[in-house]
């Protein structure tokens, strides 16, 4: 995506919890998750631009006394700390519902409910099975 051109505030602006919450369901914990995963990914990107850039500028040999200050290279270095912080990009984002939020499916409820009903079922066969050898053993065992 295109930083440069985001309208994201370069400063810290107080927003309504509740209402940047009831755009991921209400929850307040999952906003917060939601917006640390989006600004973590801006942040990578963002980090992986700059250093593409700052790399063209590098040279190969390691004297100190080749060390100059390119004009570009500082103005690249500039632009990037003016652009806003990817928090701010990210809940910009969240406003402008430019967030794929994907909900995950709780499957081990689902599991747990079967394997309780085949614990169950095991259970009841491990006793039917217990009756059944005890009345073997007491046929077969000689009458005192």
């Amino acid at each position: 995506m295109d930083y440069k051109k985001t309208n994201a505030a370069r400063t810290t602006i107080s927003r309504d919890l509740k209402e940047l919450a009831d755009s991921v369901g209400g929850n307040v914990y999952e906003l917060i998750n939601v917006l640390k995963t989006r600004s973590n990914q801006i942040g990578v990107e963002i980090k992986d631009e700059l250093i593409a850039k700052l790399d063209e500028f590098a040279t190969p040999s390691d004297t100190l006394e080749e060390v100059f200050e390119n004009q570009e290279q500082t103005e690249i270095s500039r632009f990037y700390e003016r652009l806003p912080k990817p928090t701010l990009i990210a809940i910009q984002e969240l406003i402008e519902d430019n967030i794929y939020i994907r909900e995950k499916v709780k499957e081990e409820d689902i599991q747990l409910e079967q394997e309780d009903d085949l614990l169950d079922e095991l259970s009841e066969e491990v006793d039917k099975d217990t009756v059944l050898e005890e009345s073997k053993k007491e046929e077969s065992a000689p009458n005192s």
